[in-house]
């Protein structure tokens, strides 16, 4: 089990400061980017394209990491090594951890959105 949190609160709370009023659309804009990534990756272990799969989940992977979301993160680094060794066939189950994930990533973000507008 990867013990790294859901959010970094403190990466998040950096990046409110210096993002001020541009925080939300940020935020928006990465889940938006996210929920694009995980149908493209859905996609590439589909069409077993390992290449593409890689540098999907790697893209995926710094966006996570510069937004504060580190358990997607390492996630999205297992999928990218997948990819790179091109082995999709253990690409699944990492998927629907990276999923499940995202949602929890999602609520909390919301609920940090919510509780920070004041």
């Amino acid at each position: 089990m990867v013990d790294k949190p859901h959010l970094d609160e403190e990466a998040l709370a950096e990046l409110q400061d210096v993002m001020e009023d541009e925080f939300e659309m940020l935020i928006q804009t990465y889940l938006k980017d996210s929920k694009e990534r995980i149908e493209s990756l859905k996609a590439a272990m589909k069409d077993g394209n390992a290449d593409t799969f890689a540098k999907t989940a790697h893209s995926f992977k710094g966006s996570c990491i510069n937004i504060g979301a580190p358990r997607l993160g390492a996630l999205c680094r297992k999928a990218e090594k997948a990819g790179q060794e091109e082995r999709l066939s253990d690409a699944p189950p990492v998927l629907v951890a990276i999923e499940a994930e995202f949602q929890r990533v999602t609520g909390a973000l919301h609920t940090l959105m919510a509780g920070g507008a004041g």
